[in-house]
């Protein structure tokens, strides 16, 4: 049974200092998006790696704020160690072992919200009543803290809904089909877009395969055929 709402990791600077990592909060992973986008736009390895450490050292205002410049992120972070930062911070795998061009690798992997609404989840979540503004709700919150906290909250609501209307004699099992919706947009998320069933294995990845108990990357892999 799953126990973890996300992957850590701890890395270590060259001279040995242990840094503890998680995905980034809403708020810098905002801000990592911006050059991000300049990795899809990249025309070749070195422009592609150039963006990416600037992701990076976005990602490293959350983890060691110390390192604020590109320069001193390459003074004390190995290029191996920028791909594990930007895997745990945002889903980005990159392997200094593969023979496909970093770009291709960065972006086919990478963080999207081109199919999420994530203004309408935040205003979801916002009326819990936890926070006391947007800023600090994506100050406090990374994306799958933001989903696991929205699917309990969707896991109540319907479960009360449940009771009551068990009151009148209606089974609302039989209408389940409502969940499907919030069930296809995980699916999404956690997919990179590439598929709206939650039955695909292709949703099974990070958080949704930890959740379930097997999955792509704990135990499963697989080969997509139309990349070929």
């Amino acid at each position: 049974m799953a126990t973890k709402i996300y992957e850590s990791e701890v890395i270590y600077l060259v001279d040995d200092t242990p840094i503890y990592i998680t995905p980034l909060k809403i708020k810098y992973l905002r801000e990592f998006m911006g050059p991000f986008q300049k990795v899809k736009e990249s025309q070749n390895d070195e422009d592609a790696i150039d963006a990416l450490s600037v992701c990076a050292v976005i990602a490293m205002k959350q983890y060691c704020p110390e390192i604020s410049t590109k320069e001193k992120l390459e003074d004390n972070v190995t290029l191996p160690t920028i791909y594990k930062i930007l895997e745990v911070a945002a889903g980005i795998k990159i392997s200094t072992k593969s023979e496909e061009p970093v770009k291709k690798q960065a972006t086919e992997s990478g963080s999207t919200w081109d199919t999420l609404d994530l203004a309408k989840l935040e205003s979801e979540a916002f009326l819990l009543g936890i926070w006391k503004d947007y800023e600090e709700l994506e100050r406090s919150l990374s994306m799958p803290e933001l989903l696991s906290t929205l699917s309990a909250k969707r896991d109540l609501d319907y479960q009360e809904k449940k009771f009551m209307a068990a009151m009148q004699g209606v089974d609302l099992d039989k209408e389940s089909g409502k969940q499907n919706a919030w069930e296809e947009m995980k699916a999404r998320v956690f997919s990179k877009g590439r598929t709206d069933n939650p039955k695909d294995i292709v949703a099974l990845q990070g958080a949704a395969a930890k959740k379930a108990g097997f999955g792509i990357g704990l135990g499963l892999d697989y080969e997509d055929l139309t990349k070929k």
